[in-house]
């Protein structure tokens, strides 16, 4: 599917690719995660609930792109401003991003740049950070 896409990124309904893997949707996320994992080049995304998705996209990686995804994959659901931060200041540190892209993240994920009430707005600000190294990555 992933190959047919083009764009390396592909969006699948739960419940459909719960009846492709044969297993209930509650399933899904380790069913995927056991298949799709940062370490083997992919982000996935997903959503429960009503009309609830998986998002899985191909990454390709470098050196650093593979430490860079280790970040990625322990950032979570939703993050702080001050655990971002220090997030993107250890990757500047260790060289994984240069000084103009960590400013250009810390913008993206501020309080100020985010209008959002919580938990949306940990929950975004995680989203936007991931996203973001990815496209780093």
């Amino acid at each position: 599917m992933l190959s047919q896409a083009g764009s390396g990124e592909i969006e699948l309904k739960r419940n459909a690719l719960a009846d492709k893997f044969s297993c209930v949707p509650s399933q899904i996320n380790y069913v995927i995660s056991t298949r799709f994992s940062p370490e083997r080049g992919y982000l996935v995304e997903s959503r429960r609930g009503g009309g609830g998705y998986i998002k899985i996209t191909r990454v390709t990686i470098s050196d650093e792109g593979t430490k860079l995804m280790h970040v990625i994959n322990s950032i979570g659901e939703s993050i702080s401003y001050s655990n971002a931060e220090a997030i993107i200041n250890n990757c500047f540190d260790y060289d994984l991003i240069i000084e103009r892209e960590a400013k250009i993240i810390l913008s993206a994920v501020s309080d100020k740049a985010l209008c959002l009430k919580q938990p949306v707005l940990d929950t975004v600000r995680a989203r936007i950070l991931k996203n973001m190294l990815v496209s780093i990555a």
